[in-house]
């Protein structure tokens, strides 16, 4: 072997022992950082070809990996927006450019605009419960909005949808009058419930709902605005319905019949378009009594605070007590999560090495829960980190020797002319 062969993998050994010291440094630095994902340094042998009695020695390459797919241990806090995935798939964050990011750093707190950012200044990226119930872009980020929880604006939200369950009486007389929906003087039902719902403005609005039995197993429902009743009477209103729905029910069962509508649709006074769900509605041999009626909206009233439920939903919880959703959180994963590209801030963006990234919801498919309150702690062991420092000192060290020897090597074959 050449006297400059053995320098050169000299050099090569102790480049790569380099290399090792300067992951550990940076996983020993990072040991505290939220979320962050270490990095260890691979080796793979030079070999150059030999023969002839003669060695070449080539040396060692260095690679270096991360253990992004490796959890850390999660950390209770007691802010409701320090988050943490307890399961697979990254947060989705954007920086000021609007370019997308993935990360598990969940250490989010709102910024001036009610943003949510982490400690890196990336905002929190979610799908908007404006348009209705939200659903993921499979296979990109269109779609994704900041998740804001400004607080202390007054905020007013109509009604847009309901539920309405209740039993009406299978042995209930069929009328045989003036039936509601004729809104006429003396018109005759079988049972009637309230509905207070909510305006444009976030003025309550209160219902009537009729309940008539026009025939066996039939029931017509109408609905009143309430403040154009007569006084004492109820009939006739100031203006008839706002809508009429005949509902079928099986008599093997007591449930509404597969041909029956299910719900009805209306405009609320100075609203928006309600749809009230009667899906669950029952006609058994029992009193008229109300299971279920709720209904979406507030009065105006101020956000106090925020929750986030495990599916990743945002909701704004007024001073009423009411909770609002508002946003839903995206999760995003790739085939390879070792292989994507870490960036300054603790996070990570894909590459041809990583795989497509695909979205979803926490819960579903491989995606985790989200754990509100919490943190993900880094994937560091520092006793771990400590040994393999000292094990690339000595390493360092010896290959140093391999390049001292071959150097006095060399001196002694220059001073053989001499």
């Amino acid at each position: 072997m050449s006297l400059y062969g053995m320098m050169r993998t000299g050099v090569s050994g102790m480049n790569a022992q380099a290399a090792r010291l300067g992951t550990v440094a940076d996983n020993i630095a990072n040991a505290n950082t939220t979320g962050y994902k270490r990095s260890s340094t691979e080796f793979s042998s030079l070999v150059l070809p030999s023969g002839g009695g003669s060695y070449n020695s080539g040396g060692v390459s260095t690679s270096v990996r991360y253990a992004i797919a490796e959890k850390g241990n999660l950390q209770f806090t007691t802010s409701t927006t320090d988050l943490a995935i307890d399961g697979g798939g990254f947060f989705v964050v954007e920086d000021t450019a609007g370019t997308a990011f993935l990360t598990r750093a969940g250490s989010f707190i709102p910024d001036s605009e009610g943003n949510l950012v982490n400690a890196a200044g990336y905002k929190l990226m979610g799908y908007d419960f404006a348009n209705g119930n939200p659903t993921p872009v499979v296979n990109g980020f269109d779609g994704l909005v900041p998740v804001n929880v400004l607080q202390g604006e007054l905020v007013a939200v109509p009604s847009t949808n309901g539920i309405f369950t209740a039993n009406l009486q299978s042995g209930a007389p069929v009328v045989t009058g003036t039936l509601p929906s004729a809104n006429a003087a003396g018109s005759e039902y079988t049972a009637k419930s309230s509905l207070v719902v909510y305006d444009n403005l976030g003025e309550e609005v209160l219902l009537d709902f009729y309940y008539t039995k026009t025939a066996a197993n039939t029931w017509e429902v109408s609905v009143f605005d309430q403040s154009g009743a007569t006084a004492g009477t109820s009939f006739p209103y100031a203006s008839g319905p706002l809508t009429t729905t005949t509902l079928t029910f099986d008599p093997t069962n007591g449930q509404l019949a597969a041909a029956s509508p299910t719900g009805a649709t209306f405009t609320v006074p100075d609203g928006q378009s309600l749809t009230i769900d009667f899906a669950k509605m029952t006609q058994l041999a029992s009193d008229f009594s109300v299971g279920d009626a709720t209904v979406n909206g507030n009065a105006p009233s101020k956000v106090t605070s925020v929750e986030i439920r495990g599916d990743g939903t945002v909701f704004a919880k007024y001073e009423n007590g009411t909770l609002s959703p508002r946003f839903r959180i995206a999760m995003a994963d790739v085939q390879s999560p070792d292989r994507l590209d870490p960036i300054s801030g603790n996070v990570f963006s894909q590459n041809s090495e990583s795989g497509v990234v695909t979205t979803g919801f926490a819960g579903s498919g491989s995606f985790g829960s989200i754990k509100s309150g919490a943190l993900e702690a880094s994937n560091v062991d520092i006793a771990g980190e400590l040994t393999s420092m000292i094990e690339s000192q000595r390493s360092f060290t010896a290959n140093s020797k391999v390049f001292q020897t071959g150097s006095d090597l060399m001196d002694v074959l220059v001073n053989l002319k001499r």
